[in-house]
């Protein structure tokens, strides 16, 4: 069994952590040798999602995403495929395409004009003649691994041994078919919010169970004590039961009382918020009326990108236009709430004075993602940062 075998199998085994009782050493979330570690061990062989089919489907459709120093383009081809590619054109490292998203019959460069077709193939290169080293056949765009889980298209920079999405995924999905993603249409753009924490803060914050009832009101007025956490091995569920209260706000009483009947969906699915998050930095949050998507890309040591993104089936009702208003109304002021949250936590991370704080039994997600850190990058079972140089040593 190879290193890599090795490792994966530690993780999804049944291995006692040592550590299982505590958390994350605080300097492992500003390290920059631990940041750089974490982009070549786990955020390269990871899946990260860029779009849904919809958003790329018609040929020269394509979406792009820029994480670990790379840009990648999914495109549609002229065949119907959805692939993806590097970016980079193989002549000097020019970027092909600009901005998130576009239509395009060929991938031209827009430093010397070389072309590609929308499957990747070079195809024209002008003044050719000079290129006494050149083979078309040879200098295709590079190909980025693609996989689209019901809908979601997602890509990966290199194969490092985690699980597929559809893998990730497989415990729940039952629970997750009759929503029928796959036909689902984005609500708006991605959206993009810069964040000045370390990328674990946002997930650990998303895993974490305990905070729910004393930092979210309005959260803890809409699902009251219902609200559940499981750790599923590469995927966490999240999930809490809408309820009735004369406690609740006006959105949050609009919400709960005027949701309307979504015929492919049982009735106990309609007051339900499911949360799935995925490995290492993804979540999809599932409602009767929409999802969104949220994924937290590392920038630096300190810093992270939040790409976000809503999606609904086709509902021209009024009552489903005015509840999926609620649900963002909802929603932002937990987003609000949560950006204060980790922020402070982030800067509590840097003080000298913190190692690593006590988890609950409760506190599964956080003990099973810490698990995997620890499994990957062994340093992190230290509980203050080593002499700089560690990372080469």
């Amino acid at each position: 069994m190879g290193k890599v075998e090795n490792v994966m199998a530690q993780i999804a085994g049944s291995v006692a952590d040592p550590d299982a009782d505590f958390s994350l050493p605080g300097w492992i979330y500003s390290d920059p040798e631990f940041h750089a570690l974490e982009l070549e061990r786990i955020f390269r062989p990871s899946w990260q999602i860029v779009c849904h089919v919809s958003e790329v489907a018609a040929p020269g459709d394509y979406r792009t995403i820029d994480y670990c120093g790379e840009s990648v383009v999914v495109i549609r081809g002229d065949d119907g495929a959805v692939r993806a590619f590097t970016n980079v054109c193989r002549h000097r490292a020019m970027r092909l395409v600009e901005g998130p998203s576009g239509c395009t019959k060929k991938l031209v460069c827009p430093y010397h004009a070389w072309v590609y077709e929308t499957d990747g193939r070079l195809t024209g290169v002008p003044n050719r003649r000079e290129y006494p080293a050149l083979k078309l056949e040879e200098n295709g765009l590079v190909a980025v691994a693609v996989e689209v889980w019901h809908g979601f298209v997602f890509v990966r920079l290199e194969d490092g041994g985690f699980p597929s999405v559809g893998e990730m995924m497989a415990p729940f999905e039952d629970e997750i078919a009759p929503y029928r993603l796959a036909e689902m249409q984005p609500m708006g753009d991605v959206r993009l919010r810069p964040r000045d924490v370390n990328w674990k803060n946002v997930g650990d914050n998303y895993s974490d169970n305990l905070h729910i009832p004393v930092a979210h009101d309005g959260l803890t007025r809409l699902v009251g004590k219902s609200y559940r956490i499981e750790a599923h091995g590469w995927a966490d569920r999240l999930y809490g039961d809408v309820e009735k209260s004369g406690r609740q706000n006006f959105w949050e009483r609009f919400y709960s009382a005027h949701m309307p009947r979504v015929e492919h969906l049982s009735d106990e699915v309609h007051g339900r918020w499911l949360y799935y998050k995925l490995w290492p930095n993804m979540a999809f949050d599932i409602y009767a009326d929409q999802i969104d998507f949220m994924q937290w890309l590392p920038v630096s040591a300190t810093e992270c990108l939040l790409r976000e993104v809503a999606y609904c089936l086709p509902d021209s009702r009024r009552e489903m236009k005015l509840v999926r208003y609620a649900n963002w109304r909802i929603n932002r002021v937990v987003n609000a709430e949560d950006t204060w949250l980790i922020s402070r936590v982030q800067q509590g991370m840097a003080s000298k004075s913190y190692g690593v704080g006590p988890l609950a039994e409760s506190e599964v997600c956080l003990r099973s993602f810490a698990k995997k850190i620890r499994t990957l990058i062994p340093e992190a079972r230290l509980p203050f940062a080593p002499p700089p140089g560690w990372s080469a040593r």
